[in-house]
């Protein structure tokens, strides 16, 4: 089972503490899958035509590689993009992700110190943001990418009122 698929009753999938885990929205994979398009069909097209125009026909089936990274890449990002996934706690904030090597992170939130919620051009453009949590030890700084901006927006202000809330008593 991947670390997105829901498998709890009702479909939702628990954390230990009882919360629901949440996915990162479809708009994420959507960007991300158009950018892997973009970028490998011009490399095709930079590879097949001049190879074909100089070196002849034969020497242009190289373009054939980037079309080949196309659809390896998109099945990698699907399954990436199902890894993601972020639960509210009591006490705490969990983030997991990756397919092969899992990783989970637990960010208490007496030790967040900033809360930023980040959007590039390209995310604008597709009406996504990113929320960056900073603590004491970078090791455990953590980031929940392509969230809708309302959603990254909502997590922030829960996260800064918690994290000041758990962070009084220090």
């Amino acid at each position: 089972m991947e670390t997105g698929s829901p498998a709890g009753p009702g479909g939702v999938e628990t954390a230990g503490g009882g919360a629901a885990w949440t996915g990162l929205p479809p708009g994420l994979l959507r960007m991300r899958r158009l950018l892997l398009v973009v970028w490998l069909g011009l490399a095709a097209a930079g590879v097949g035509v001049p190879l074909g125009l100089l070196a002849g026909p034969a020497w242009a089936a190289f373009a054939l590689l980037p079309l080949a990274g196309i659809g390896w890449g998109w099945v990698m990002l699907g399954r990436n993009w199902r890894s993601w996934r972020y639960a509210e706690r009591a006490d705490d904030l969990l983030i997991s992700r990756g397919v092969l090597w899992r990783e989970e992170t637990v960010v208490p939130y007496g030790r967040m110190q900033l809360v930023e919620v980040t959007s590039g051009p390209v995310e604008r453009y597709f009406g996504l943001a990113g929320v960056q949590l900073h603590t004491a030890a970078a090791a455990t700084d953590a980031r929940i990418p392509g969230l809708d901006p309302a959603e990254a927006e909502r997590l922030r202000d829960r996260l800064t009122e918690l994290g000041e809330a758990r962070s009084a008593g220090l």
